[in-house]
């Protein structure tokens, strides 16, 4: 019994068996070195980052974790500045090689051949307010259009590409878009290496939206992330994004807007979605769709044919939505059913600004900093999706993350119990002539005392 409690040395380097099981299965360490984050002396990269993902289930921030004591680390707060604000690292490349791994070799494999053929593999573009709004010195801070909200509000558009089957969801990488208008940004970036990844994630950050997407869905293709089709929303649903998804290799389905500026080549004639629909018949009874028509998107010459299905607004009832997919072959009912998986990445955000303290937890003025964080949430939302995939859990994702909050703090309690048996253990030694047979006896008869789950915890440990 006392050979299960003596290593009190390793205390502050306990986790969770499940957060270690993930850490050593994806091999974070070695994507971290693949994303040029690796270390030139001093502290191994991955207890850096091994502690930042862990900081959420502490209930603490880095600096109250310094001021009283608990869960601090081995090295300085410095070391970790340092890390977070590295130009160097490729977060965009990091996520994009996790996803990739984690889909390759831990949910495909879990799909049967007719299982697949409903769980389409899709990526779903989208994005969501990363708030910054007690902040005026932020690097690349701009006035950003909430559209949840419907106003202005200060910080960044966090556009994020994630991979979906309809059962799961993975974040897959991302960008904190600042303004491409000069005028709503705040504060310019800093000068930096042109050279660096930080450099290039600073251009793409003032980039429109539509053009920042087109390197997501690259770095995505890159990394051979499984998808056939691309979803995003009405925002991103122009002519020349349709062209430009189709030219990396992918098929569209998305949702566009109903207006009279954005024309489409019907029966030889350009027209726009709404003229479409005045002049055809509508479909009666219950369907879940009123029409559907074949058109081709014209861009600089080039041609791409394409199905408009025309969806009853179940909110409004009379009136109705645009759904577009570049491939024709879809059933009309089979384009609404994969484009309802847009809806996981809605989910997603939700949980990430609920429970995996996005945009709180970094207060830093550096744009790498917040890059890096936005990287250590995702990893963290990745893990809680897998677990609740491989475990066929019915708890949702908010119920898992708070599973691990106490399975954390069970941990942190057992060490120090167990730091108080090895004390006891060291005074016995010193202070009294017992030999360490005697000892062993001692400590194993106040163990069998304990009530049994207690037991049953240090042990385990």
């Amino acid at each position: 019994m006392n050979k299960s409690i003596t290593q009190a040395n390793q205390n502050d380097k306990q986790i969770s068996k499940s957060i270690e099981k993930f850490f050593k299965r994806f091999h974070i360490s070695s994507a971290l070195k693949a994303s040029n984050a690796y270390k030139k002396n001093g502290i191994p990269v991955i207890e850096v980052f091994q502690y930042l993902f862990l900081l959420i289930y502490s209930n603490r921030s880095m600096y109250m974790s310094l001021i009283t004591g608990r869960n601090t680390p081995g090295f300085a707060k410095d070391t970790v500045y340092r890390f977070m604000k590295r130009l160097q690292i490729n977060w965009i490349r990091f996520t994009t090689l996790l996803a990739s791994r984690i889909i390759r070799d831990a949910i495909v494999p879990l799909d049967s051949e007719d299982r697949a053929n409903v769980l389409i593999n899709v990526l779903i573009i989208d994005d969501s307010m990363f708030e910054r709004n007690r902040s005026k010195k932020v690097e690349l801070l701009a006035k950003a259009y909430d559209h949840a909200n419907h106003r202005y509000r200060f910080g960044f558009r966090m556009l994020t590409l994630g991979w979906s089957d309809g059962s799961s969801f993975l974040p897959v990488n991302s960008i904190l878009l600042s303004s491409e208008n000069k005028k709503n940004r705040v504060n310019e970036a800093v000068k930096v290496d042109k050279r660096t990844a930080g450099y290039k994630r600073r251009l793409l950050s003032i980039q429109k939206g539509t053009q920042a997407m087109l390197e997501l869905l690259k770095t995505a293709k890159k990394a051979a992330v499984p998808a056939k089709y691309v979803l995003f929303d009405s925002w991103f649903s122009f002519p020349s994004s349709l062209h430009a998804v189709k030219t990396i290799g992918y098929d569209v389905i998305g949702m566009v807007k109903k207006t009279p500026k954005m024309f489409f080549r019907y029966k030889g004639e350009g027209m726009s979605l709404i003229t479409i629909y005045n002049r055809n018949k509508k479909r009666r009874g219950r369907s879940r769709y009123l029409l559907s028509v074949l058109v081709d998107v014209v861009k600089d010459g080039k041609v791409i044919p394409a199905k408009v299905v025309y969806v009853r607004n179940r909110n409004k009832r009379k009136e109705y939505l645009c759904l577009i997919s570049t491939d024709t072959t879809l059933d009309e009912n089979e384009i609404i059913r994969i484009y309802g998986k847009r809806w996981d990445i809605e989910v997603f955000f939700k949980v990430c600004k609920s429970y995996l303290n996005l945009s709180r937890e970094c207060n830093s003025l550096s744009y790498d900093a917040m890059t890096a964080h936005t990287a250590v949430v995702f990893t963290r939302y990745m893990m809680l999706s897998l677990e609740s995939r491989e475990g066929s859990d019915n708890r949702s994702l908010g119920e898992l993350f708070l599973y691990f909050s106490d399975e954390m703090s069970d941990i942190t309690w057992i060490q120090a119990f167990r730091m108080l048996l090895q004390m006891f253990r060291t005074i016995l030694n010193n202070n009294t002539e017992l030999s360490d047979d005697k000892i062993d006896e001692l400590v194993d008869t106040f163990m069998n005392t304990l009530p049994a789950l207690l037991k049953a915890q240090l042990q385990a440990a």
